[in-house]
Parts: structure tokens; C-alpha cells; sequence
């Protein structure tokens, strides 16, 4: 009798043969076959056992061997090594650098800092700046496909990097759909039309789903043949466009300056330091699209060098190009007067440079265009390595052979953007957008403390409680100031006592507890210090998110949990109970059970 395992070998008798061959075929076995899934007896016993089989995962760590070899051959063939720190610079740009600056500048200078949005443009680059020194020792680390997802794997366990991925699977779809409405939008004004020109406005449908975007459909569509057919050819595309959007900038700044008055300075902070706080908090958003850049470590010629080069390399130059941009806009025109919705725009019409405006849609159009393709690049290749565990169908997890690229992810993940962007107005889109990417970035800097600090077998059960305390007091003081924040207290000795509570639990954390492992190729400095701050800003941050955005999160987090309890617990224990080193030609066999399996140096 034949079956199949849960990594897809075949079983005959008790020996086992090589994995299954998946292709874009629809076969059962494609995307449930795991045993729990072989008939609905089965299943009624699976569901039976979800208790046992939820303490079994909940807590269950995969490791670094695991990540970097087991789960790669899940997916058969080989995702292609064609990166280096020269690409993933312009990776980093490309994704991050979209018409974001455009729209944020003015509603934060406006609103919120004056002139001084130049300092919350570089407060909330710094906040951006650690994390991504944090994903970038991971993703040295662990260069795998699967980002965020297999670091918090391996470190905060099965559970946790379920909810986590899910959440941002979600925030990927919804933001690649505003960029694509918004390329339709940038384009026609560079046609001098209205957007909702180039729509179809269907008026049997509800209002905000009734303007569908062909347009939004179609450069989502090309995108996605890009990506499918080469990543080489990506890259390329990339690093062109974004050279070019890059150039525009240059000559808007240039232009600027040349209408600037310093005048336009004063008063340089007029909604004092809570307005330069709040700005932060805003534009920080504008900094969000790296971590899908760490998901290419398994793309990279040479992680080592190659990533924190590309990663914070980008970062640097992003931070340089939106302080420049903000300083010069508030030079051009009093703070005031600015426009918050075509900041740019308005600033040089206001200066006698009308045609500047076609600049600017020009840059926002260039901008979104790699925004976009960094977009499904990163989602696809996040799908690929969940898909990998069996928390999603195995049959996502599949490698071209010649291309190199994971098609059917890449596929899957841009026709759900086509979906949404074809028939959701921008501004629905807009309020879906959560807390999940500021969620997901401070889980991955708790994760490397606990990467740093604790190991089993190495870090002592003494150093393990401490570790445990310290933390909780971290997290809990980084939330104690988000909550003031958020309230509008004005009781500074609050945060101040808050804050020490921050800063005695890291001291206490590098003077208490001894470092379980040092990083070998790469690490954050100033270790827990940078961490500790990256929670603490995260957290700070998502204290001045409106509170629907939190009841959006926990809506979607509750559908994940109905899959996951009717579906991906038990594939995934399945999946895991069935890790094993094939016996072909006198290899011996080794059953691995991830439970029992722990990070390792």
C-alpha cells in the first residue's frame, strides 16, 4: 500500500521513497496531505485530539538546521541565488520609497509639526532603522525565504509565528491593492483626467466597491509575470526604475531649494514636542516595506556581507531622501499654507512651477511601480515557507525548476490583489491597514533577545526565570507609556517613572543574565539596548493608532484562529511528526520530532 507523509514522501510498506513531485496540478495530496486529511475518520480524530495536539505545537521551536535544509527541500527545487548587496539596496529602496512621502509630508507638517517635521522624519527613521538592524542579524542568520515567519519559528515558537505571518499576509494583500488603486490614480492625473475615468462605475453594487480599477488589475498582473519569470530580471527592473525615481527626487530637491526661504522656518516647532512625537508616529509608516527585503536571504549570493549591506544601506539613504524632501517643502511655503493632501504638488504651483506637479505624479507613479513589485516578491516568498510547514497547502510551497521562482505563491497572492484592488475604493483600503506590521516588528526584536539570552541546554534554569521577568517588565513598561500616550496624559512623571522601569529591566538584563549564543557572521550592537528600544518605539507607536484598527486586527486574528484549529494545527503536527532524513542507497533514517528540536549557534 502506497501513501503519502506529511512532507509529501511516499510510504510503501515501512520504507520511504523520495518526495512527491508537485507541480500546478489539483490533486488532493497537493494541498492536504497530511494523514489527519486521508478520510473524514481521520479528521473527526484529529479534531478530537486538538487539545493534545495544541499543547503539542503551541510552544514547539523549530531550529536554524531545520529552517536552512529541511524546510528548503520541502519546496524540491532551489530558489535561485542571483542577489547581491547591490540589488538588495535597491530592493530596499524600491520597497519602502513609494508615493508615501508625498502623502504623509503635508498632513504631518501641517497638522501636526511644522518646519520641525524634519525631526520626526528622522525620529521615526531611527524607530525604522532598529528593526531593521534586528531583521537584518536575522536574516543573516537564517536566510530563508520566509522572513519575519521562520525567525519568530525558531525562536517564539509555531503558534506565534502563525499569528504573526497571517496578520501580515493580510496587510500585504490589502497594501498591495492601495498601491495598485493609487497607480491608477497617479496615472491619470498625469493624463489630466479624473481616476475615476479610467474606472468602470457599476452602480448595482455598493458604494465604495461599485468604481472596479481594470487598471489596477492590469499592472498587478504584469508585475506578477515579472516576478514569476526571473528574479534576476526583477532585480534589474528594480534597480532601473528606482535609479530613475531617485534622480526626480534629487531634482525636486534641487528645484526646491531654489525657491526656498528660510522664513518659512519660524516658528520651526509650533505644535511643540507632543506635535514632533505624533508627526513621528505618523510617518513612521512611510518607512514600513524592508521586511519584505528579508525574505530574499535565500536569494543572496552572500548573506554575510550582502544584507546588512543592502538592508541598512537603503535604510540610510530613505532616511536621507525624506529629510531632505521635508526640509525643502517647508522652506518653499510657510507650514500653514501647506497642502495636506498634494503637498508637493500645491508648494511648487504656489512657487511658479506648475508643471512640477507632473514630476511629482511621474516619481509617486515610478515609485509605487517597485513598491508594488517588492510587494508580491515579498508576500510570495512568505507564503512559499509558511506553505513549507503545512500551515498553509504544501502546493505553495513548490519551486520552478528553471525558473527558480516560486510561481504558484507568486500567482496565488497577486490574483487575491487583483481581487481587492479591483472593486475596493482607496479609502476602504486605507482603514483596513492595522497594527500588524508595528506588531510583527517587535515581536522579531523580543525574538532576537530571547535568541541572544536563552538557549536549551545551555542557559541556566536561574538565567531562564530572569530572562522571563526581565522581558515581561519591558514589554509591559513599553506598553504602560503607549497607554499614557494614547490617553493624552501630560503627567511627565508618569512616563518618567515608566521609563525607568524600561531602563532598570535592561540594564538588569545585560548585568544578570548571562548571553546564551553570540551571532557568528553578523549581530546588532548595543545588545539588549537597541532591542529594548525597538519594542519599546514599536509599541509607543502603535499607542497612537486609532482604536478600530485594533479591533480590525483581533477580527482577522480570530479567522486565523478558526483555520488554524480546524485546519493548520493539524497539518502542521502532522507535518512535523513526519520529518525525517530519507533511507536511499544505505543513508540512514532519523525521525525529528520539532518539539524536541532547539536553536542551536
Amino acid at each position: 500500500m502506497v501513501s503519502f507523509d506529511g512532507d509529501g514522501s511516499r510510504r510503501q510498506g515501512n520504507s520511504i521513497t523520495e518526495p512527491k513531485k508537485r507541480s500546478c496540478g489539483c490533486e488532493k495530496d497537493d494541498f492536504l496531505p497530511e494523514e489527519s486529511f486521508k478520510s473524514w475518520s481521520n479528521y473527526r480524530r484529529a479534531l478530537l485530539e486538538t487539545k493534545t495536539r495544541l499543547k503539542d505545537r503551541f510552544l514547539a521551536r523549530s531550529s536554524d538546521q531545520l529552517e536552512l535544509h529541511d524546510m528548503r527541500d520541502r519546496s524540491q527545487n532551489e530558489l535561485k541565488k542571483t542577489l547581491n548587496w547591490f540589488d538588495l539596496i535597491w530592493f530596499g529602496i524600491g520597497a519602502v520609497m513609494g508615493a508615501g512621502v508625498f502623502v504623509l509630508s503635508g498632513e504631518a507638517a501641517h497638522e501636526l509639526a511644522g518646519p520641525a517635521v524634519l525631526i520626526s522624519y528622522l525620529i521615526s527613521g531611527f524607530a525604522a532603522l532598529l528593526s531593521v538592524l534586528c531583521y537584518t542579524e536575522f536574516a543573516v542568520e537564517l536566510p530563508v525565504a520566509g522572513g519575519s515567519f521562520a525567525y519568530l519559528r525558531v525562536e517564539l515558537g509555531d503558534f506565534v509565528a502563525y499569528i504573526a505571518a497571517g496578520n501580515i499576509l493580510f496587510e500585504y494583500v490589502v497594501s498591495g491593492a492601495s498601491v495598485a488603486r493609487s497607480w491608477t490614480s497617479y496615472f491619470a492625473t498625469l493624463c489630466n483626467h479624473d481616476p475615476n475615468d479610467f474606472r468602470i462605475n457599476v452602480t448595482s453594487l455598493t458604494e465604495g466597491f461599485n468604481h472596479l480599477d481594470p487598471i489596477a488589475v492590469g499592472i498587478s498582473l504584469l508585475i506578477c509575470c515579472m516576478a514569476s519569470f526571473s528574479m534576476k530580471g526583477s532585480s534589474r527592473f528594480n534597480s532601473i526604475a528606482t535609479i530613475l525615481y531617485l534622480t526626480l527626487m534629487v531634482f525636486m530637491i534641487v528645484a526646491g531649494v531654489t525657491k526656498a526661504n528660510t522664513s518659512n522656518f519660524q516658528p520651526f516647532a509650533p505644535f511643540g514636542m507632543r506635535g514632533v512625537l505624533k508627526a513621528s508616529s505618523v510617518l513612521f509608516f512611510a518607512y514600513v516595506g524592508f521586511d519584505g527585503v528579508a525574505t530574499l536571504g535565500e536569494e543572496t549570493k552572500n548573506p554575510g556581507r550582502d544584507i546588512p549591506i543592502g538592508l541598512v544601506g537603503s535604510m540610510m539613504i530613505v532616511i536621507t531622501i525624506y529629510s531632505l524632501l521635508s526640509t525643502v517643502l517647508c522652506l518653499m511655503q510657510p507650514y500653514n499654507q501647506i497642502d495636506q493632501d498634494a503637498a508637493f504638488s500645491i508648494a511648487f504651483q504656489a512657487t511658479g512651477m506648475s508643471w512640477a506637479k507632473y514630476i511629482v505624479a511621474l516619481g509617486a507613479l515610478q515609485g509605487m511601480t517597485t513598491v508594488l513589485l517588492a510587494n508580491i516578491i515579498g508576500q510570495a516568498r512568505y507564503f512559499t515557507h509558511i506553505s513549507r510547514t503545512h500551515l498553509a497547502p504544501p502546493i505553495l510551497a513548490v519551486i520552478h525548476k528553471k525558473r527558480g521562482t516560486p510561481i504558484n505563491a507568486t500567482i496565488i497572492m497577486t490574483l487575491a490583489n487583483c481581487l481587492v484592488a479591483f472593486f475596493t475604493n482607496l479609502d476602504i483600503l486605507a482603514n483596513l491597514l492595522s497594527i500588524a506590521t508595528l506588531f510583527i516588528f517587535s515581536l522579531v526584536a523580543l525574538a532576537l533577545l530571547v535568541r541572544r539570552y536563552y538557549s536549551t541546554g545551555v542557559t541556566s534554569v536561574a538565567d531562564r526565570n530572569k530572562l522571563i521577568v526581565l522581558l515581561f517588565l519591558i514589554v509591559s513598561s513599553a506598553i504602560g507609556v503607549s497607554v499614557l500616550w494614547a490617553m493624552n496624559v501630560n503627567l511627565w512623571v508618569g512616563y518618567a517613572i515608566i521609563a525607568g522601569v524600561w531602563f532598570l529591566s535592561t540594564l538588569g538584563l545585560q548585568l544578570l543574565v548571562k548571553q546564551a549564543r553570540n551571532p557568528k557572521l553578523w549581530g546588532v550592537p548595543m545588545v539588549p539596548w537597541l532591542p529594548a528600544a525597538s519594542i519599546g518605539v514599536n509599541v509607543f507607536i502603535m499607542g497612537s493608532i486609532d482604536g478600530a484598527s485594533f479591533l480590525r486586527f483581533l477580527g482577522w486574528t480570530g479567522l486565523l484562529l478558526v483555520y488554524y484549529f480546524f485546519v493548520g494545527l493539524h497539518a502542521s503536527y502532522d507535518a512535523s511528526k513526519d520529518v525525517v532524513k530519507t533511507e536511499i542507497h544505505g543513508v540512514s533514517s532519523e525521525a525529528v520530532d520539532l518539539k524536541t528540536i532547539t536553536a542551536t549557534s
